[in-house]
């Protein structure tokens, strides 16, 4: 009956969806603040379904927000040029780069050679070298640049399953090395920005997320190594040199990676050079269209900038402003605070278990927009570490891996043909307690005794 039936069916589930959402919050919160929780499950709706595309659900804020008297126009636009989404486009500029000078294969091709031609080694380097990129680039750009490699290794079926699922975990997992490896990481950032509080200084961040993902690299490779180790693979050869634009790059990554070891601060030996680590992003990223670089081309690639993801980010501080303008945080937060009566530890255990489940379900972008300013709240009224706490929840919301909707590289797994639901959910859900276990684990006994 109608042309796009489909669509329509789906932007109508968001809209009942939001209204019962806003009925049942009408029962323990405020008009404005029941509102503000109807249309953030409209608008996750829209993102989980596809009824609209990434990019137009993302702008919605700005026309609905001042619609229902969440926050006014300029309120709710300004969240769109955040700082950090500025650094997120340095740092995908320099992504188009990698891509256009092929350096991802070089160094692909390069890290597959150190590991044993053997299913579990194949396994491990794809899973470090997936993590590893994605650490610099995105993790969905870095799982569809790895995928083609992954299923030519070898025609065994089994093996192609594996592959593919080493390379999609691997990106989940290496993501959060850096700041800004993964979405929810930067905007961490930007809501400790917001709130006045110390920021992790990028290479502080590295070494306390280090032995986490070095963990987990672990775990991926052994779980998926099991039952598949007497498989023969062909060895993978890799070229024997750099091409001149391919230098030009890794010249430049090598120079970024310097000047934000110099930026970072070392106390008391060394106070940084107080450069904005947006700035540096940025300016690396517009090198590449100026000499002796000119590897970029204004004309060329600038449909490859990812704008969607950039305007998601706005979505996500906007949802973010707004948890704290109408006091939703704060309202929240108190019924919280009897979690906190539990002792530290159980109350990560808490915290990890609620944000790893949920995010499998929803954008992990939005949800950690919702829970971080939640838990600021929580933490202001109880007087608990809440970097610790905001940090722990972060790095819950990029380790997802039962379902194909909880992360772009487990879809992306799943559209390679080789990978079925039901064996991304009997890898996954293990991964998922492994790596709660570990995250509260380091958590407790290491971030905590470096955050204060």
């Amino acid at each position: 009956m109608f042309e796009h039936k489909e669509q329509f069916i789906k932007i109508f589930i968001g809209v009942v969806i939001g209204f019962v959402i806003f009925g049942v919050s009408l029962t323990i919160f405020n008009t404005q603040q029941a509102s503000l929780l109807g249309l953030i499950a409209f608008l996750v709706t829209l993102w989980t379904n596809e009824g609209l595309p990434l990019a137009v659900v993302s702008l919605l804020p700005i026309i609905l927000f001042p619609a229902f008297f969440i926050l006014d126009t300029k309120a709710t636009a300004i969240n769109y040029s955040h700082p950090i989404i500025y650094l997120f486009l340095g740092g995908f500029l320099l992504a188009i780069a990698v891509e256009k000078s092929q350096l991802h294969i070089w160094l692909a091709e390069k890290m597959l050679t150190i590991f044993p031609d053997t299913p579990a080694g194949m396994i491990f380097s794809l899973t470090l070298t997936a993590g590893l990129l994605s650490s610099l680039l995105s993790n969905t750009t870095t799982t569809l640049l790895l995928m083609s490699i992954a299923l030519f290794i070898t025609d065994n079926v089994q093996l192609k399953m594996r592959f593919a699922l080493a390379i999609a975990y691997g990106a989940s997992v290496g993501g959060i090395l850096t700041p800004i490896g993964t979405p929810p990481n930067l905007i961490l950032f930007g809501i400790m920005q917001e709130k006045g509080m110390d920021t992790i200084a990028f290479f502080q961040w590295v070494w306390m997320v280090s032995p986490l993902v070095f963990l987990m690299f672990v775990a991926v490779s052994m779980l998926l190594s099991i039952g598949v180790r007497d498989v023969e693979i062909p060895k993978i050869e890799a070229k024997a040199s750099l091409g001149k634009e391919q230098k030009k790059v890794l010249f430049l990554l090598g120079a970024l990676v310097m000047l934000l070891l110099a930026n970072a601060p070392m106390k008391p030996f060394w106070n940084g050079l107080g450069m904005s680590e947006t700035g540096i992003l940025l300016s690396a990223g517009l090198l590449l269209f100026m000499p002796p670089f000119n590897i970029l081309d204004w004309m060329e690639d600038k449909a490859k900038i990812p704008y969607r993801i950039m305007f998601l980010f706005g979505a996500g501080f906007s949802i973010a402003k707004a948890f704290s303008a109408t006091g939703l945080a704060d309202a929240v937060a108190s019924y919280l605070i009897v979690m906190t009566d539990f002792p530290p530890i159980l109350l990560l255990f808490c915290i990890a278990m609620l944000i790893t489940f949920t995010t499998e379900i929803t954008s992990n972008t939005a949800l950690i927009s919702i829970m971080l300013p939640v838990l600021y709240a929580v933490s202001e009224q109880t007087g608990i570490n809440t970097t610790l706490f905001m940090m722990v929840a972060t790095i819950c919301a990029s380790y997802a891996f039962m379902l194909p909707i909880a992360t772009p590289p487990n879809a992306i797994a799943m559209s390679s043909g080789v990978v079925d639901v039901k064996s991304m959910i009997r890898y996954g859900v293990v991964l998922n307690f492994v790596g709660i276990f570990l995250i509260v684990m380091i958590a407790h006994f290491f971030w905590s005794a470096i955050i204060w």
